[in-house]
């Protein structure tokens, strides 16, 4: 039963915190909604890559950290400037934040900070330490399948919501998805700073 409630935890906990919804609309943001095959290659590639750094950190990030002395926090005040950056390319006058044929977008953002962001790196990381059998253990490495596979599917798919919306709905999703995207940044620095000054000896 416990083993259970463990797997249920993990696997909706990674997937809630991963947000696959969020990463397929801001893939249909960044490919103006014009998914060709190169897209679905970037897709492809950014689910493998996301898959593998989140499994190194489930077996690593603990030793990893106290090894270079890096703390949780600095992934997510780095992952939120990442996403401000590219919200406000969102929300520029020219084409927002888009594709183009020389640009690859499966490492920054489709793999970090949205499918292996700080807020998953972390929660694998403390799900794995949690962990107190082999199964359990397993069921960490079935979350990050589930939520990347979601996250592959909703992108080369994500040209349905293109026919369903129309390409001034397509307009409307990216200024929202932009804000949306931008509070989520702001989020993320906000809570990294949190964590850092509540780090600092007092006296």
């Amino acid at each position: 039963m416990a083993t259970l409630e463990f797997a249920t935890t993990a696997i909706s906990s990674i997937v809630a915190i991963m947000n696959p919804l969020s990463t397929t609309a801001i893939f249909l943001t960044l490919t103006k909604g014009q998914i060709n095959e190169k897209h679905r290659k970037m897709a492809a590639k950014s689910a493998k890559l996301g898959f593998i750094i989140l499994a190194f950190f489930a077996l690593t990030g603990t030793l990893l950290f106290q090894v270079f002395n890096l703390e949780v926090y600095a992934f997510q005040i780095a992952g939120g400037i990442l996403l401000v950056t590219i919200a406000l390319k969102m929300l520029s006058e020219k084409t927002s934040f888009s594709s183009d044929e020389h640009e690859d977008i499966s490492i920054i953002p489709l793999t970090f900070p949205l499918t292996a962001g700080p807020g998953t790196i972390t929660t694998v990381i403390l799900l794995f330490s949690q962990a107190s059998s082999l199964i359990e253990t397993v069921f960490v490495f079935v979350g990050i399948a589930i939520g990347v596979l979601l996250s592959y599917g909703g992108m080369t798919h994500a040209h349905r919501l293109v026919k369903l919306f129309g390409k001034d709905g397509i307009h409307v999703v990216t200024a929202l998805m932009a804000i949306i995207v931008l509070a989520i940044a702001i989020q993320f620095v906000i809570s990294g700073i949190i964590t850092a000054v509540s780090h600092i000896p007092i006296g």
